[in-house]
């Protein structure tokens, strides 16, 4: 297996982009990442884009082929695939990329993601993004995602005593966050209070504990290690990829306060980069709801099971702490679109490591971590990037 390298990342702004297609916004992001990469089109290998639910949002299935087409690559003939899983897909398509040039099948590949969810109303996006959960057992009796997530933060809070001011200082810091970041969809910051205070959505959820459906795109090229300081003067490398599945539905699993999925793919992430959670310095988790970032900081091995909530409140995550946190501003304020997601983290995070991410730059990053979740924790994905020398 060869070692596989980023070598270029791009993202169009998150939010409500009403006035943008699919098509459009797909390639934009991934235009980008070829500018940045040095390369042309005429180098590809083949696309792999992350996408959950183009044909009941936007009623257009088999998009591999329409970007391709869009981007003038229809007659190159080129393997175009999409990958879905869930809040995941993008996550999953950068992990069907790496393993494409880590096997040498391809020497250059585009990663995108991309969604288009506020072309619909919020129920229908809701009921549609819900599909993620077990919809015989889970949705069908009312198991929408946000309701779900509620019952496993209402028993984390008495299993653990985490308090709901611990549940809204991880809204309040992704807003701070966001803040700093022009192509989130909220760059407004928010207090305690206003987090608290919030309508409610599923207790003891409220408005800012829950992450934006959004519209967005978000691309990045891999190519192999061996040739990375041809195209780039700040190569970032693949440490590891890493995926784990677990049930679909909440109600059959060990234990619904951990992500077994999660733990398992942090650990196998770990052991292929020879590395430890204390090595890591910046990473992008998934706060689709603020008890889900809690959650990834325990299953990651960042915070003892437990203890999240008390190691964000002490301040252990934020800028300048142990490990920096969502930089970006994470799912809550850059935005949820759900196939751009996972590809965006790792966007962020390369940016980070060249020392590229101005208001949001952590000092001196030589390792990261990129997490991503389908569902709640049906499929995690861990990615680790690490600063070439």
């Amino acid at each position: 297996m060869r070692d596989v390298a980023v070598l270029g990342v791009g993202m169009t702004k998150f939010g409500e982009l009403w006035d943008r297609s699919f098509r459009e916004i797909g390639i934009e992001a991934g235009l980008q990442a070829l500018v940045d990469a040095k390369l042309s089109s005429g180098d590809l290998g083949a696309l792999y884009l992350g996408n959950m639910a183009s044909g009941s949002l936007i009623d257009q299935e088999h998009i591999g082929p329409l970007i391709l087409d869009y981007a003038g690559l229809g007659a190159r003939h080129l393997p175009a695939v999409r990958v879905e899983g869930g809040g995941a897909s993008g996550s999953l398509a950068l992990h069907q990329g790496y393993l494409a040039v880590a096997s040498g099948l391809y020497d250059f590949v585009v990663v995108g993601g991309a969604e288009k969810l506020t072309d619909v109303p919020d129920a229908t996006g809701n009921q549609i993004t819900s599909s993620a959960a077990d919809h015989e057992w889970e949705v069908v009796f009312g198991g929408t995602l946000p309701a779900l997530w509620a019952m496993i933060a209402r028993r984390h809070m008495h299993q653990y005593g985490t308090t709901r001011e611990q549940l809204a200082r991880v809204a309040v810091h992704a807003h701070e966050m966001g803040s700093k970041n022009p192509n989130a969809h909220y760059r407004n910051k928010v207090t305690l209070e206003q987090v608290i205070g919030a309508g409610p959505v599923a207790e003891p959820l409220g408005v800012f504990d829950c992450a934006p459906l959004s519209d967005g795109a978000a691309a990045v090229v891999l190519g192999p290690m061996e040739l990375a300081h041809k195209y780039s003067e700040r190569p970032v490398r693949i440490a590891a990829s890493a995926v784990a599945c677990d049930t679909m539905a909440v109600q059959h699993r060990r234990d619904v306060t951990t992500l077994d999925s999660t733990v398992l793919a942090a650990r196998r992430a770990f052991e292929q980069a020879k590395r430890a959670p204390a090595d890591v310095q910046v990473a992008e988790i998934n706060d689709a709801y603020t008890i889900s970032a809690l959650l990834a900081l325990e299953d990651l091995g960042f915070s003892e099971k437990g203890h999240a909530g008390p190691d964000f409140e002490a301040g252990r995550f934020a800028r300048g702490g142990e490990v920096a946190v969502n930089m970006s501003g994470g799912l809550k304020a850059q935005g949820r679109p759900f196939g751009a997601v996972g590809v965006a983290q790792v966007v962020e995070l390369v940016r980070q490591l060249r020392g590229e991410a101005k208001d949001r730059q952590v000092a001196n990053p030589t390792l990261a971590l990129a997490h991503d979740v389908g569902g709640t924790g049906a499929t995690s994905v861990v990615t680790l990037l690490e600063r070439a020398s």
